[in-house]
């Protein structure tokens, strides 16, 4: 891999493609952060913090947002906001809030995942609609439409904003909040081509993700009404969240929040490549088509390994990458790999397969 002078990269010689989350900052966003105004955020009194929330705002087009630790907070935030105590949550199977947050919809806000599965992980209307349940007063009750967008485990798949509109439409005719999983928003707005406050405007929150994609060291956030920011900012504070002078990251965010959603149409084109070079390669399977967004998931069951198996091959290797299910491996393009780190790991994974493959023979 070419070594950026502007970056500060993993150990040389290392493509990381487990996620996206392994980014290091640019050393803009370190000098933002080196020169940050700060104040007591819990006091409403850092004025970098403050900036971010309203920039964040802005550009959703939402009345106000709230900066927090994790995504995982924000999303926990929204939940336990829009619910109470024995109601239900509907989200598709394979989504983040129902695989990757540790349960804590059940465990703090208390609350119950009622699940739908969906082709490609895209929710439609009428799959939800099945699984709402009846206003009998015997019945759990449900409260909230979780939508994710991409949606990681399908391969960063993306919901075209009319779908999103339809369910919206459809969740308020019902009494029900609509919130949006929006850590990857901003890929999802660069393979649409879109604007994220018109992807957006029907759902009633949005978390997304800072240190993703856009590349800052930490950081979400969550936006909303002012209502709805108010009481989540209780419920942050509940949660552990209150981070006092935090303007030091957020000047991160900031710079990530205005810089980086320019650029990620270069981790698309490298993640199409990743998926492109899989197909061709015999024993992995992989419909490089339904590639969007940065996130490359394809199937090694015909070349004899485990994903785990495969891993820890191309780790040995120094391609670094994320075992999902027995036999399925995803890849995940992101700031610090360039192209040069794409093709490389092709022909590692190339190699690897074909020696497997003849070993197995």
């Amino acid at each position: 891999m070419v070594k950026d002078p502007d970056r500060v990269t993993p150990t040389d010689g290392v493509v990381d493609l487990r996620s996206d989350t392994v980014t290091r900052p640019t050393a803009e966003m370190r000098a933002a952060m080196a020169s940050a105004e700060v104040g007591d955020d819990v006091y409403g009194e850092d004025p970098t913090v403050n900036r971010l929330e309203a920039r964040a705002a802005e550009i959703f087009g939402k009345e106000a947002a709230l900066f927090v630790p994790t995504g995982c907070m924000g999303n926990l935030i929204a939940i336990k906001v829009w619910t109470h105590h024995g109601d239900e949550v509907i989200c598709e199977e394979r989504s983040h809030v129902n695989l990757y947050e540790l349960a804590s919809m059940s465990a703090i806000a208390g609350c119950m995942p009622r699940v739908a599965r969906a082709e490609d992980g895209i929710l439609r209307w009428k799959l939800i609609e099945a699984v709402i349940r009846p206003k009998i007063y015997y019945d759990s009750q449900t409260a909230l439409i979780c939508l994710e967008n991409t949606v990681n485990m399908w391969g960063g798949t993306v919901y075209p904003t009319t779908q999103v509109d339809e369910i919206c439409d459809g969740a308020h005719e019902a009494g029900l909040r609509v919130h949006l999983d929006g850590a990857r928003i901003f890929n999802a707005a660069t393979a649409l081509g879109e604007k994220v406050s018109h992807m957006t405007r029907e759902v009633d929150s949005v978390m997304f993700c800072l240190s993703k994609g856009l590349g800052a060291p930490v950081g979400s956030m969550v936006v909303g009404t002012r209502a709805f920011i108010e009481k989540g900012r209780v419920y942050r504070k509940m949660f552990g969240g209150g981070m006092r002078q935090a303007g030091v990251i957020a000047a991160a965010g900031l710079t990530a929040l205005e810089k980086s959603p320019g650029r990620l149409h270069i981790d698309h084109e490298n993640a199409r490549r990743l998926a492109e070079g899989i197909a061709q390669i015999r024993g992995l399977r992989i419909d490089a088509a339904k590639v969007r967004s940065n996130i490359v998931i394809f199937d090694c069951s015909e070349i004899g390994r485990t994903a785990v198996e495969l891993c820890e091959a191309l780790y040995r290797r120094g391609i670094w990458a994320q075992d999902t299910a027995p036999y399925a491996m995803r890849l995940v393009t992101h700031v610090d790999v360039n192209r040069e780190g794409i093709e490389r790991a092709l022909v590692v994974l190339r190699d690897v397969a074909a020696q497997t493959q003849k070993a197995g023979a």
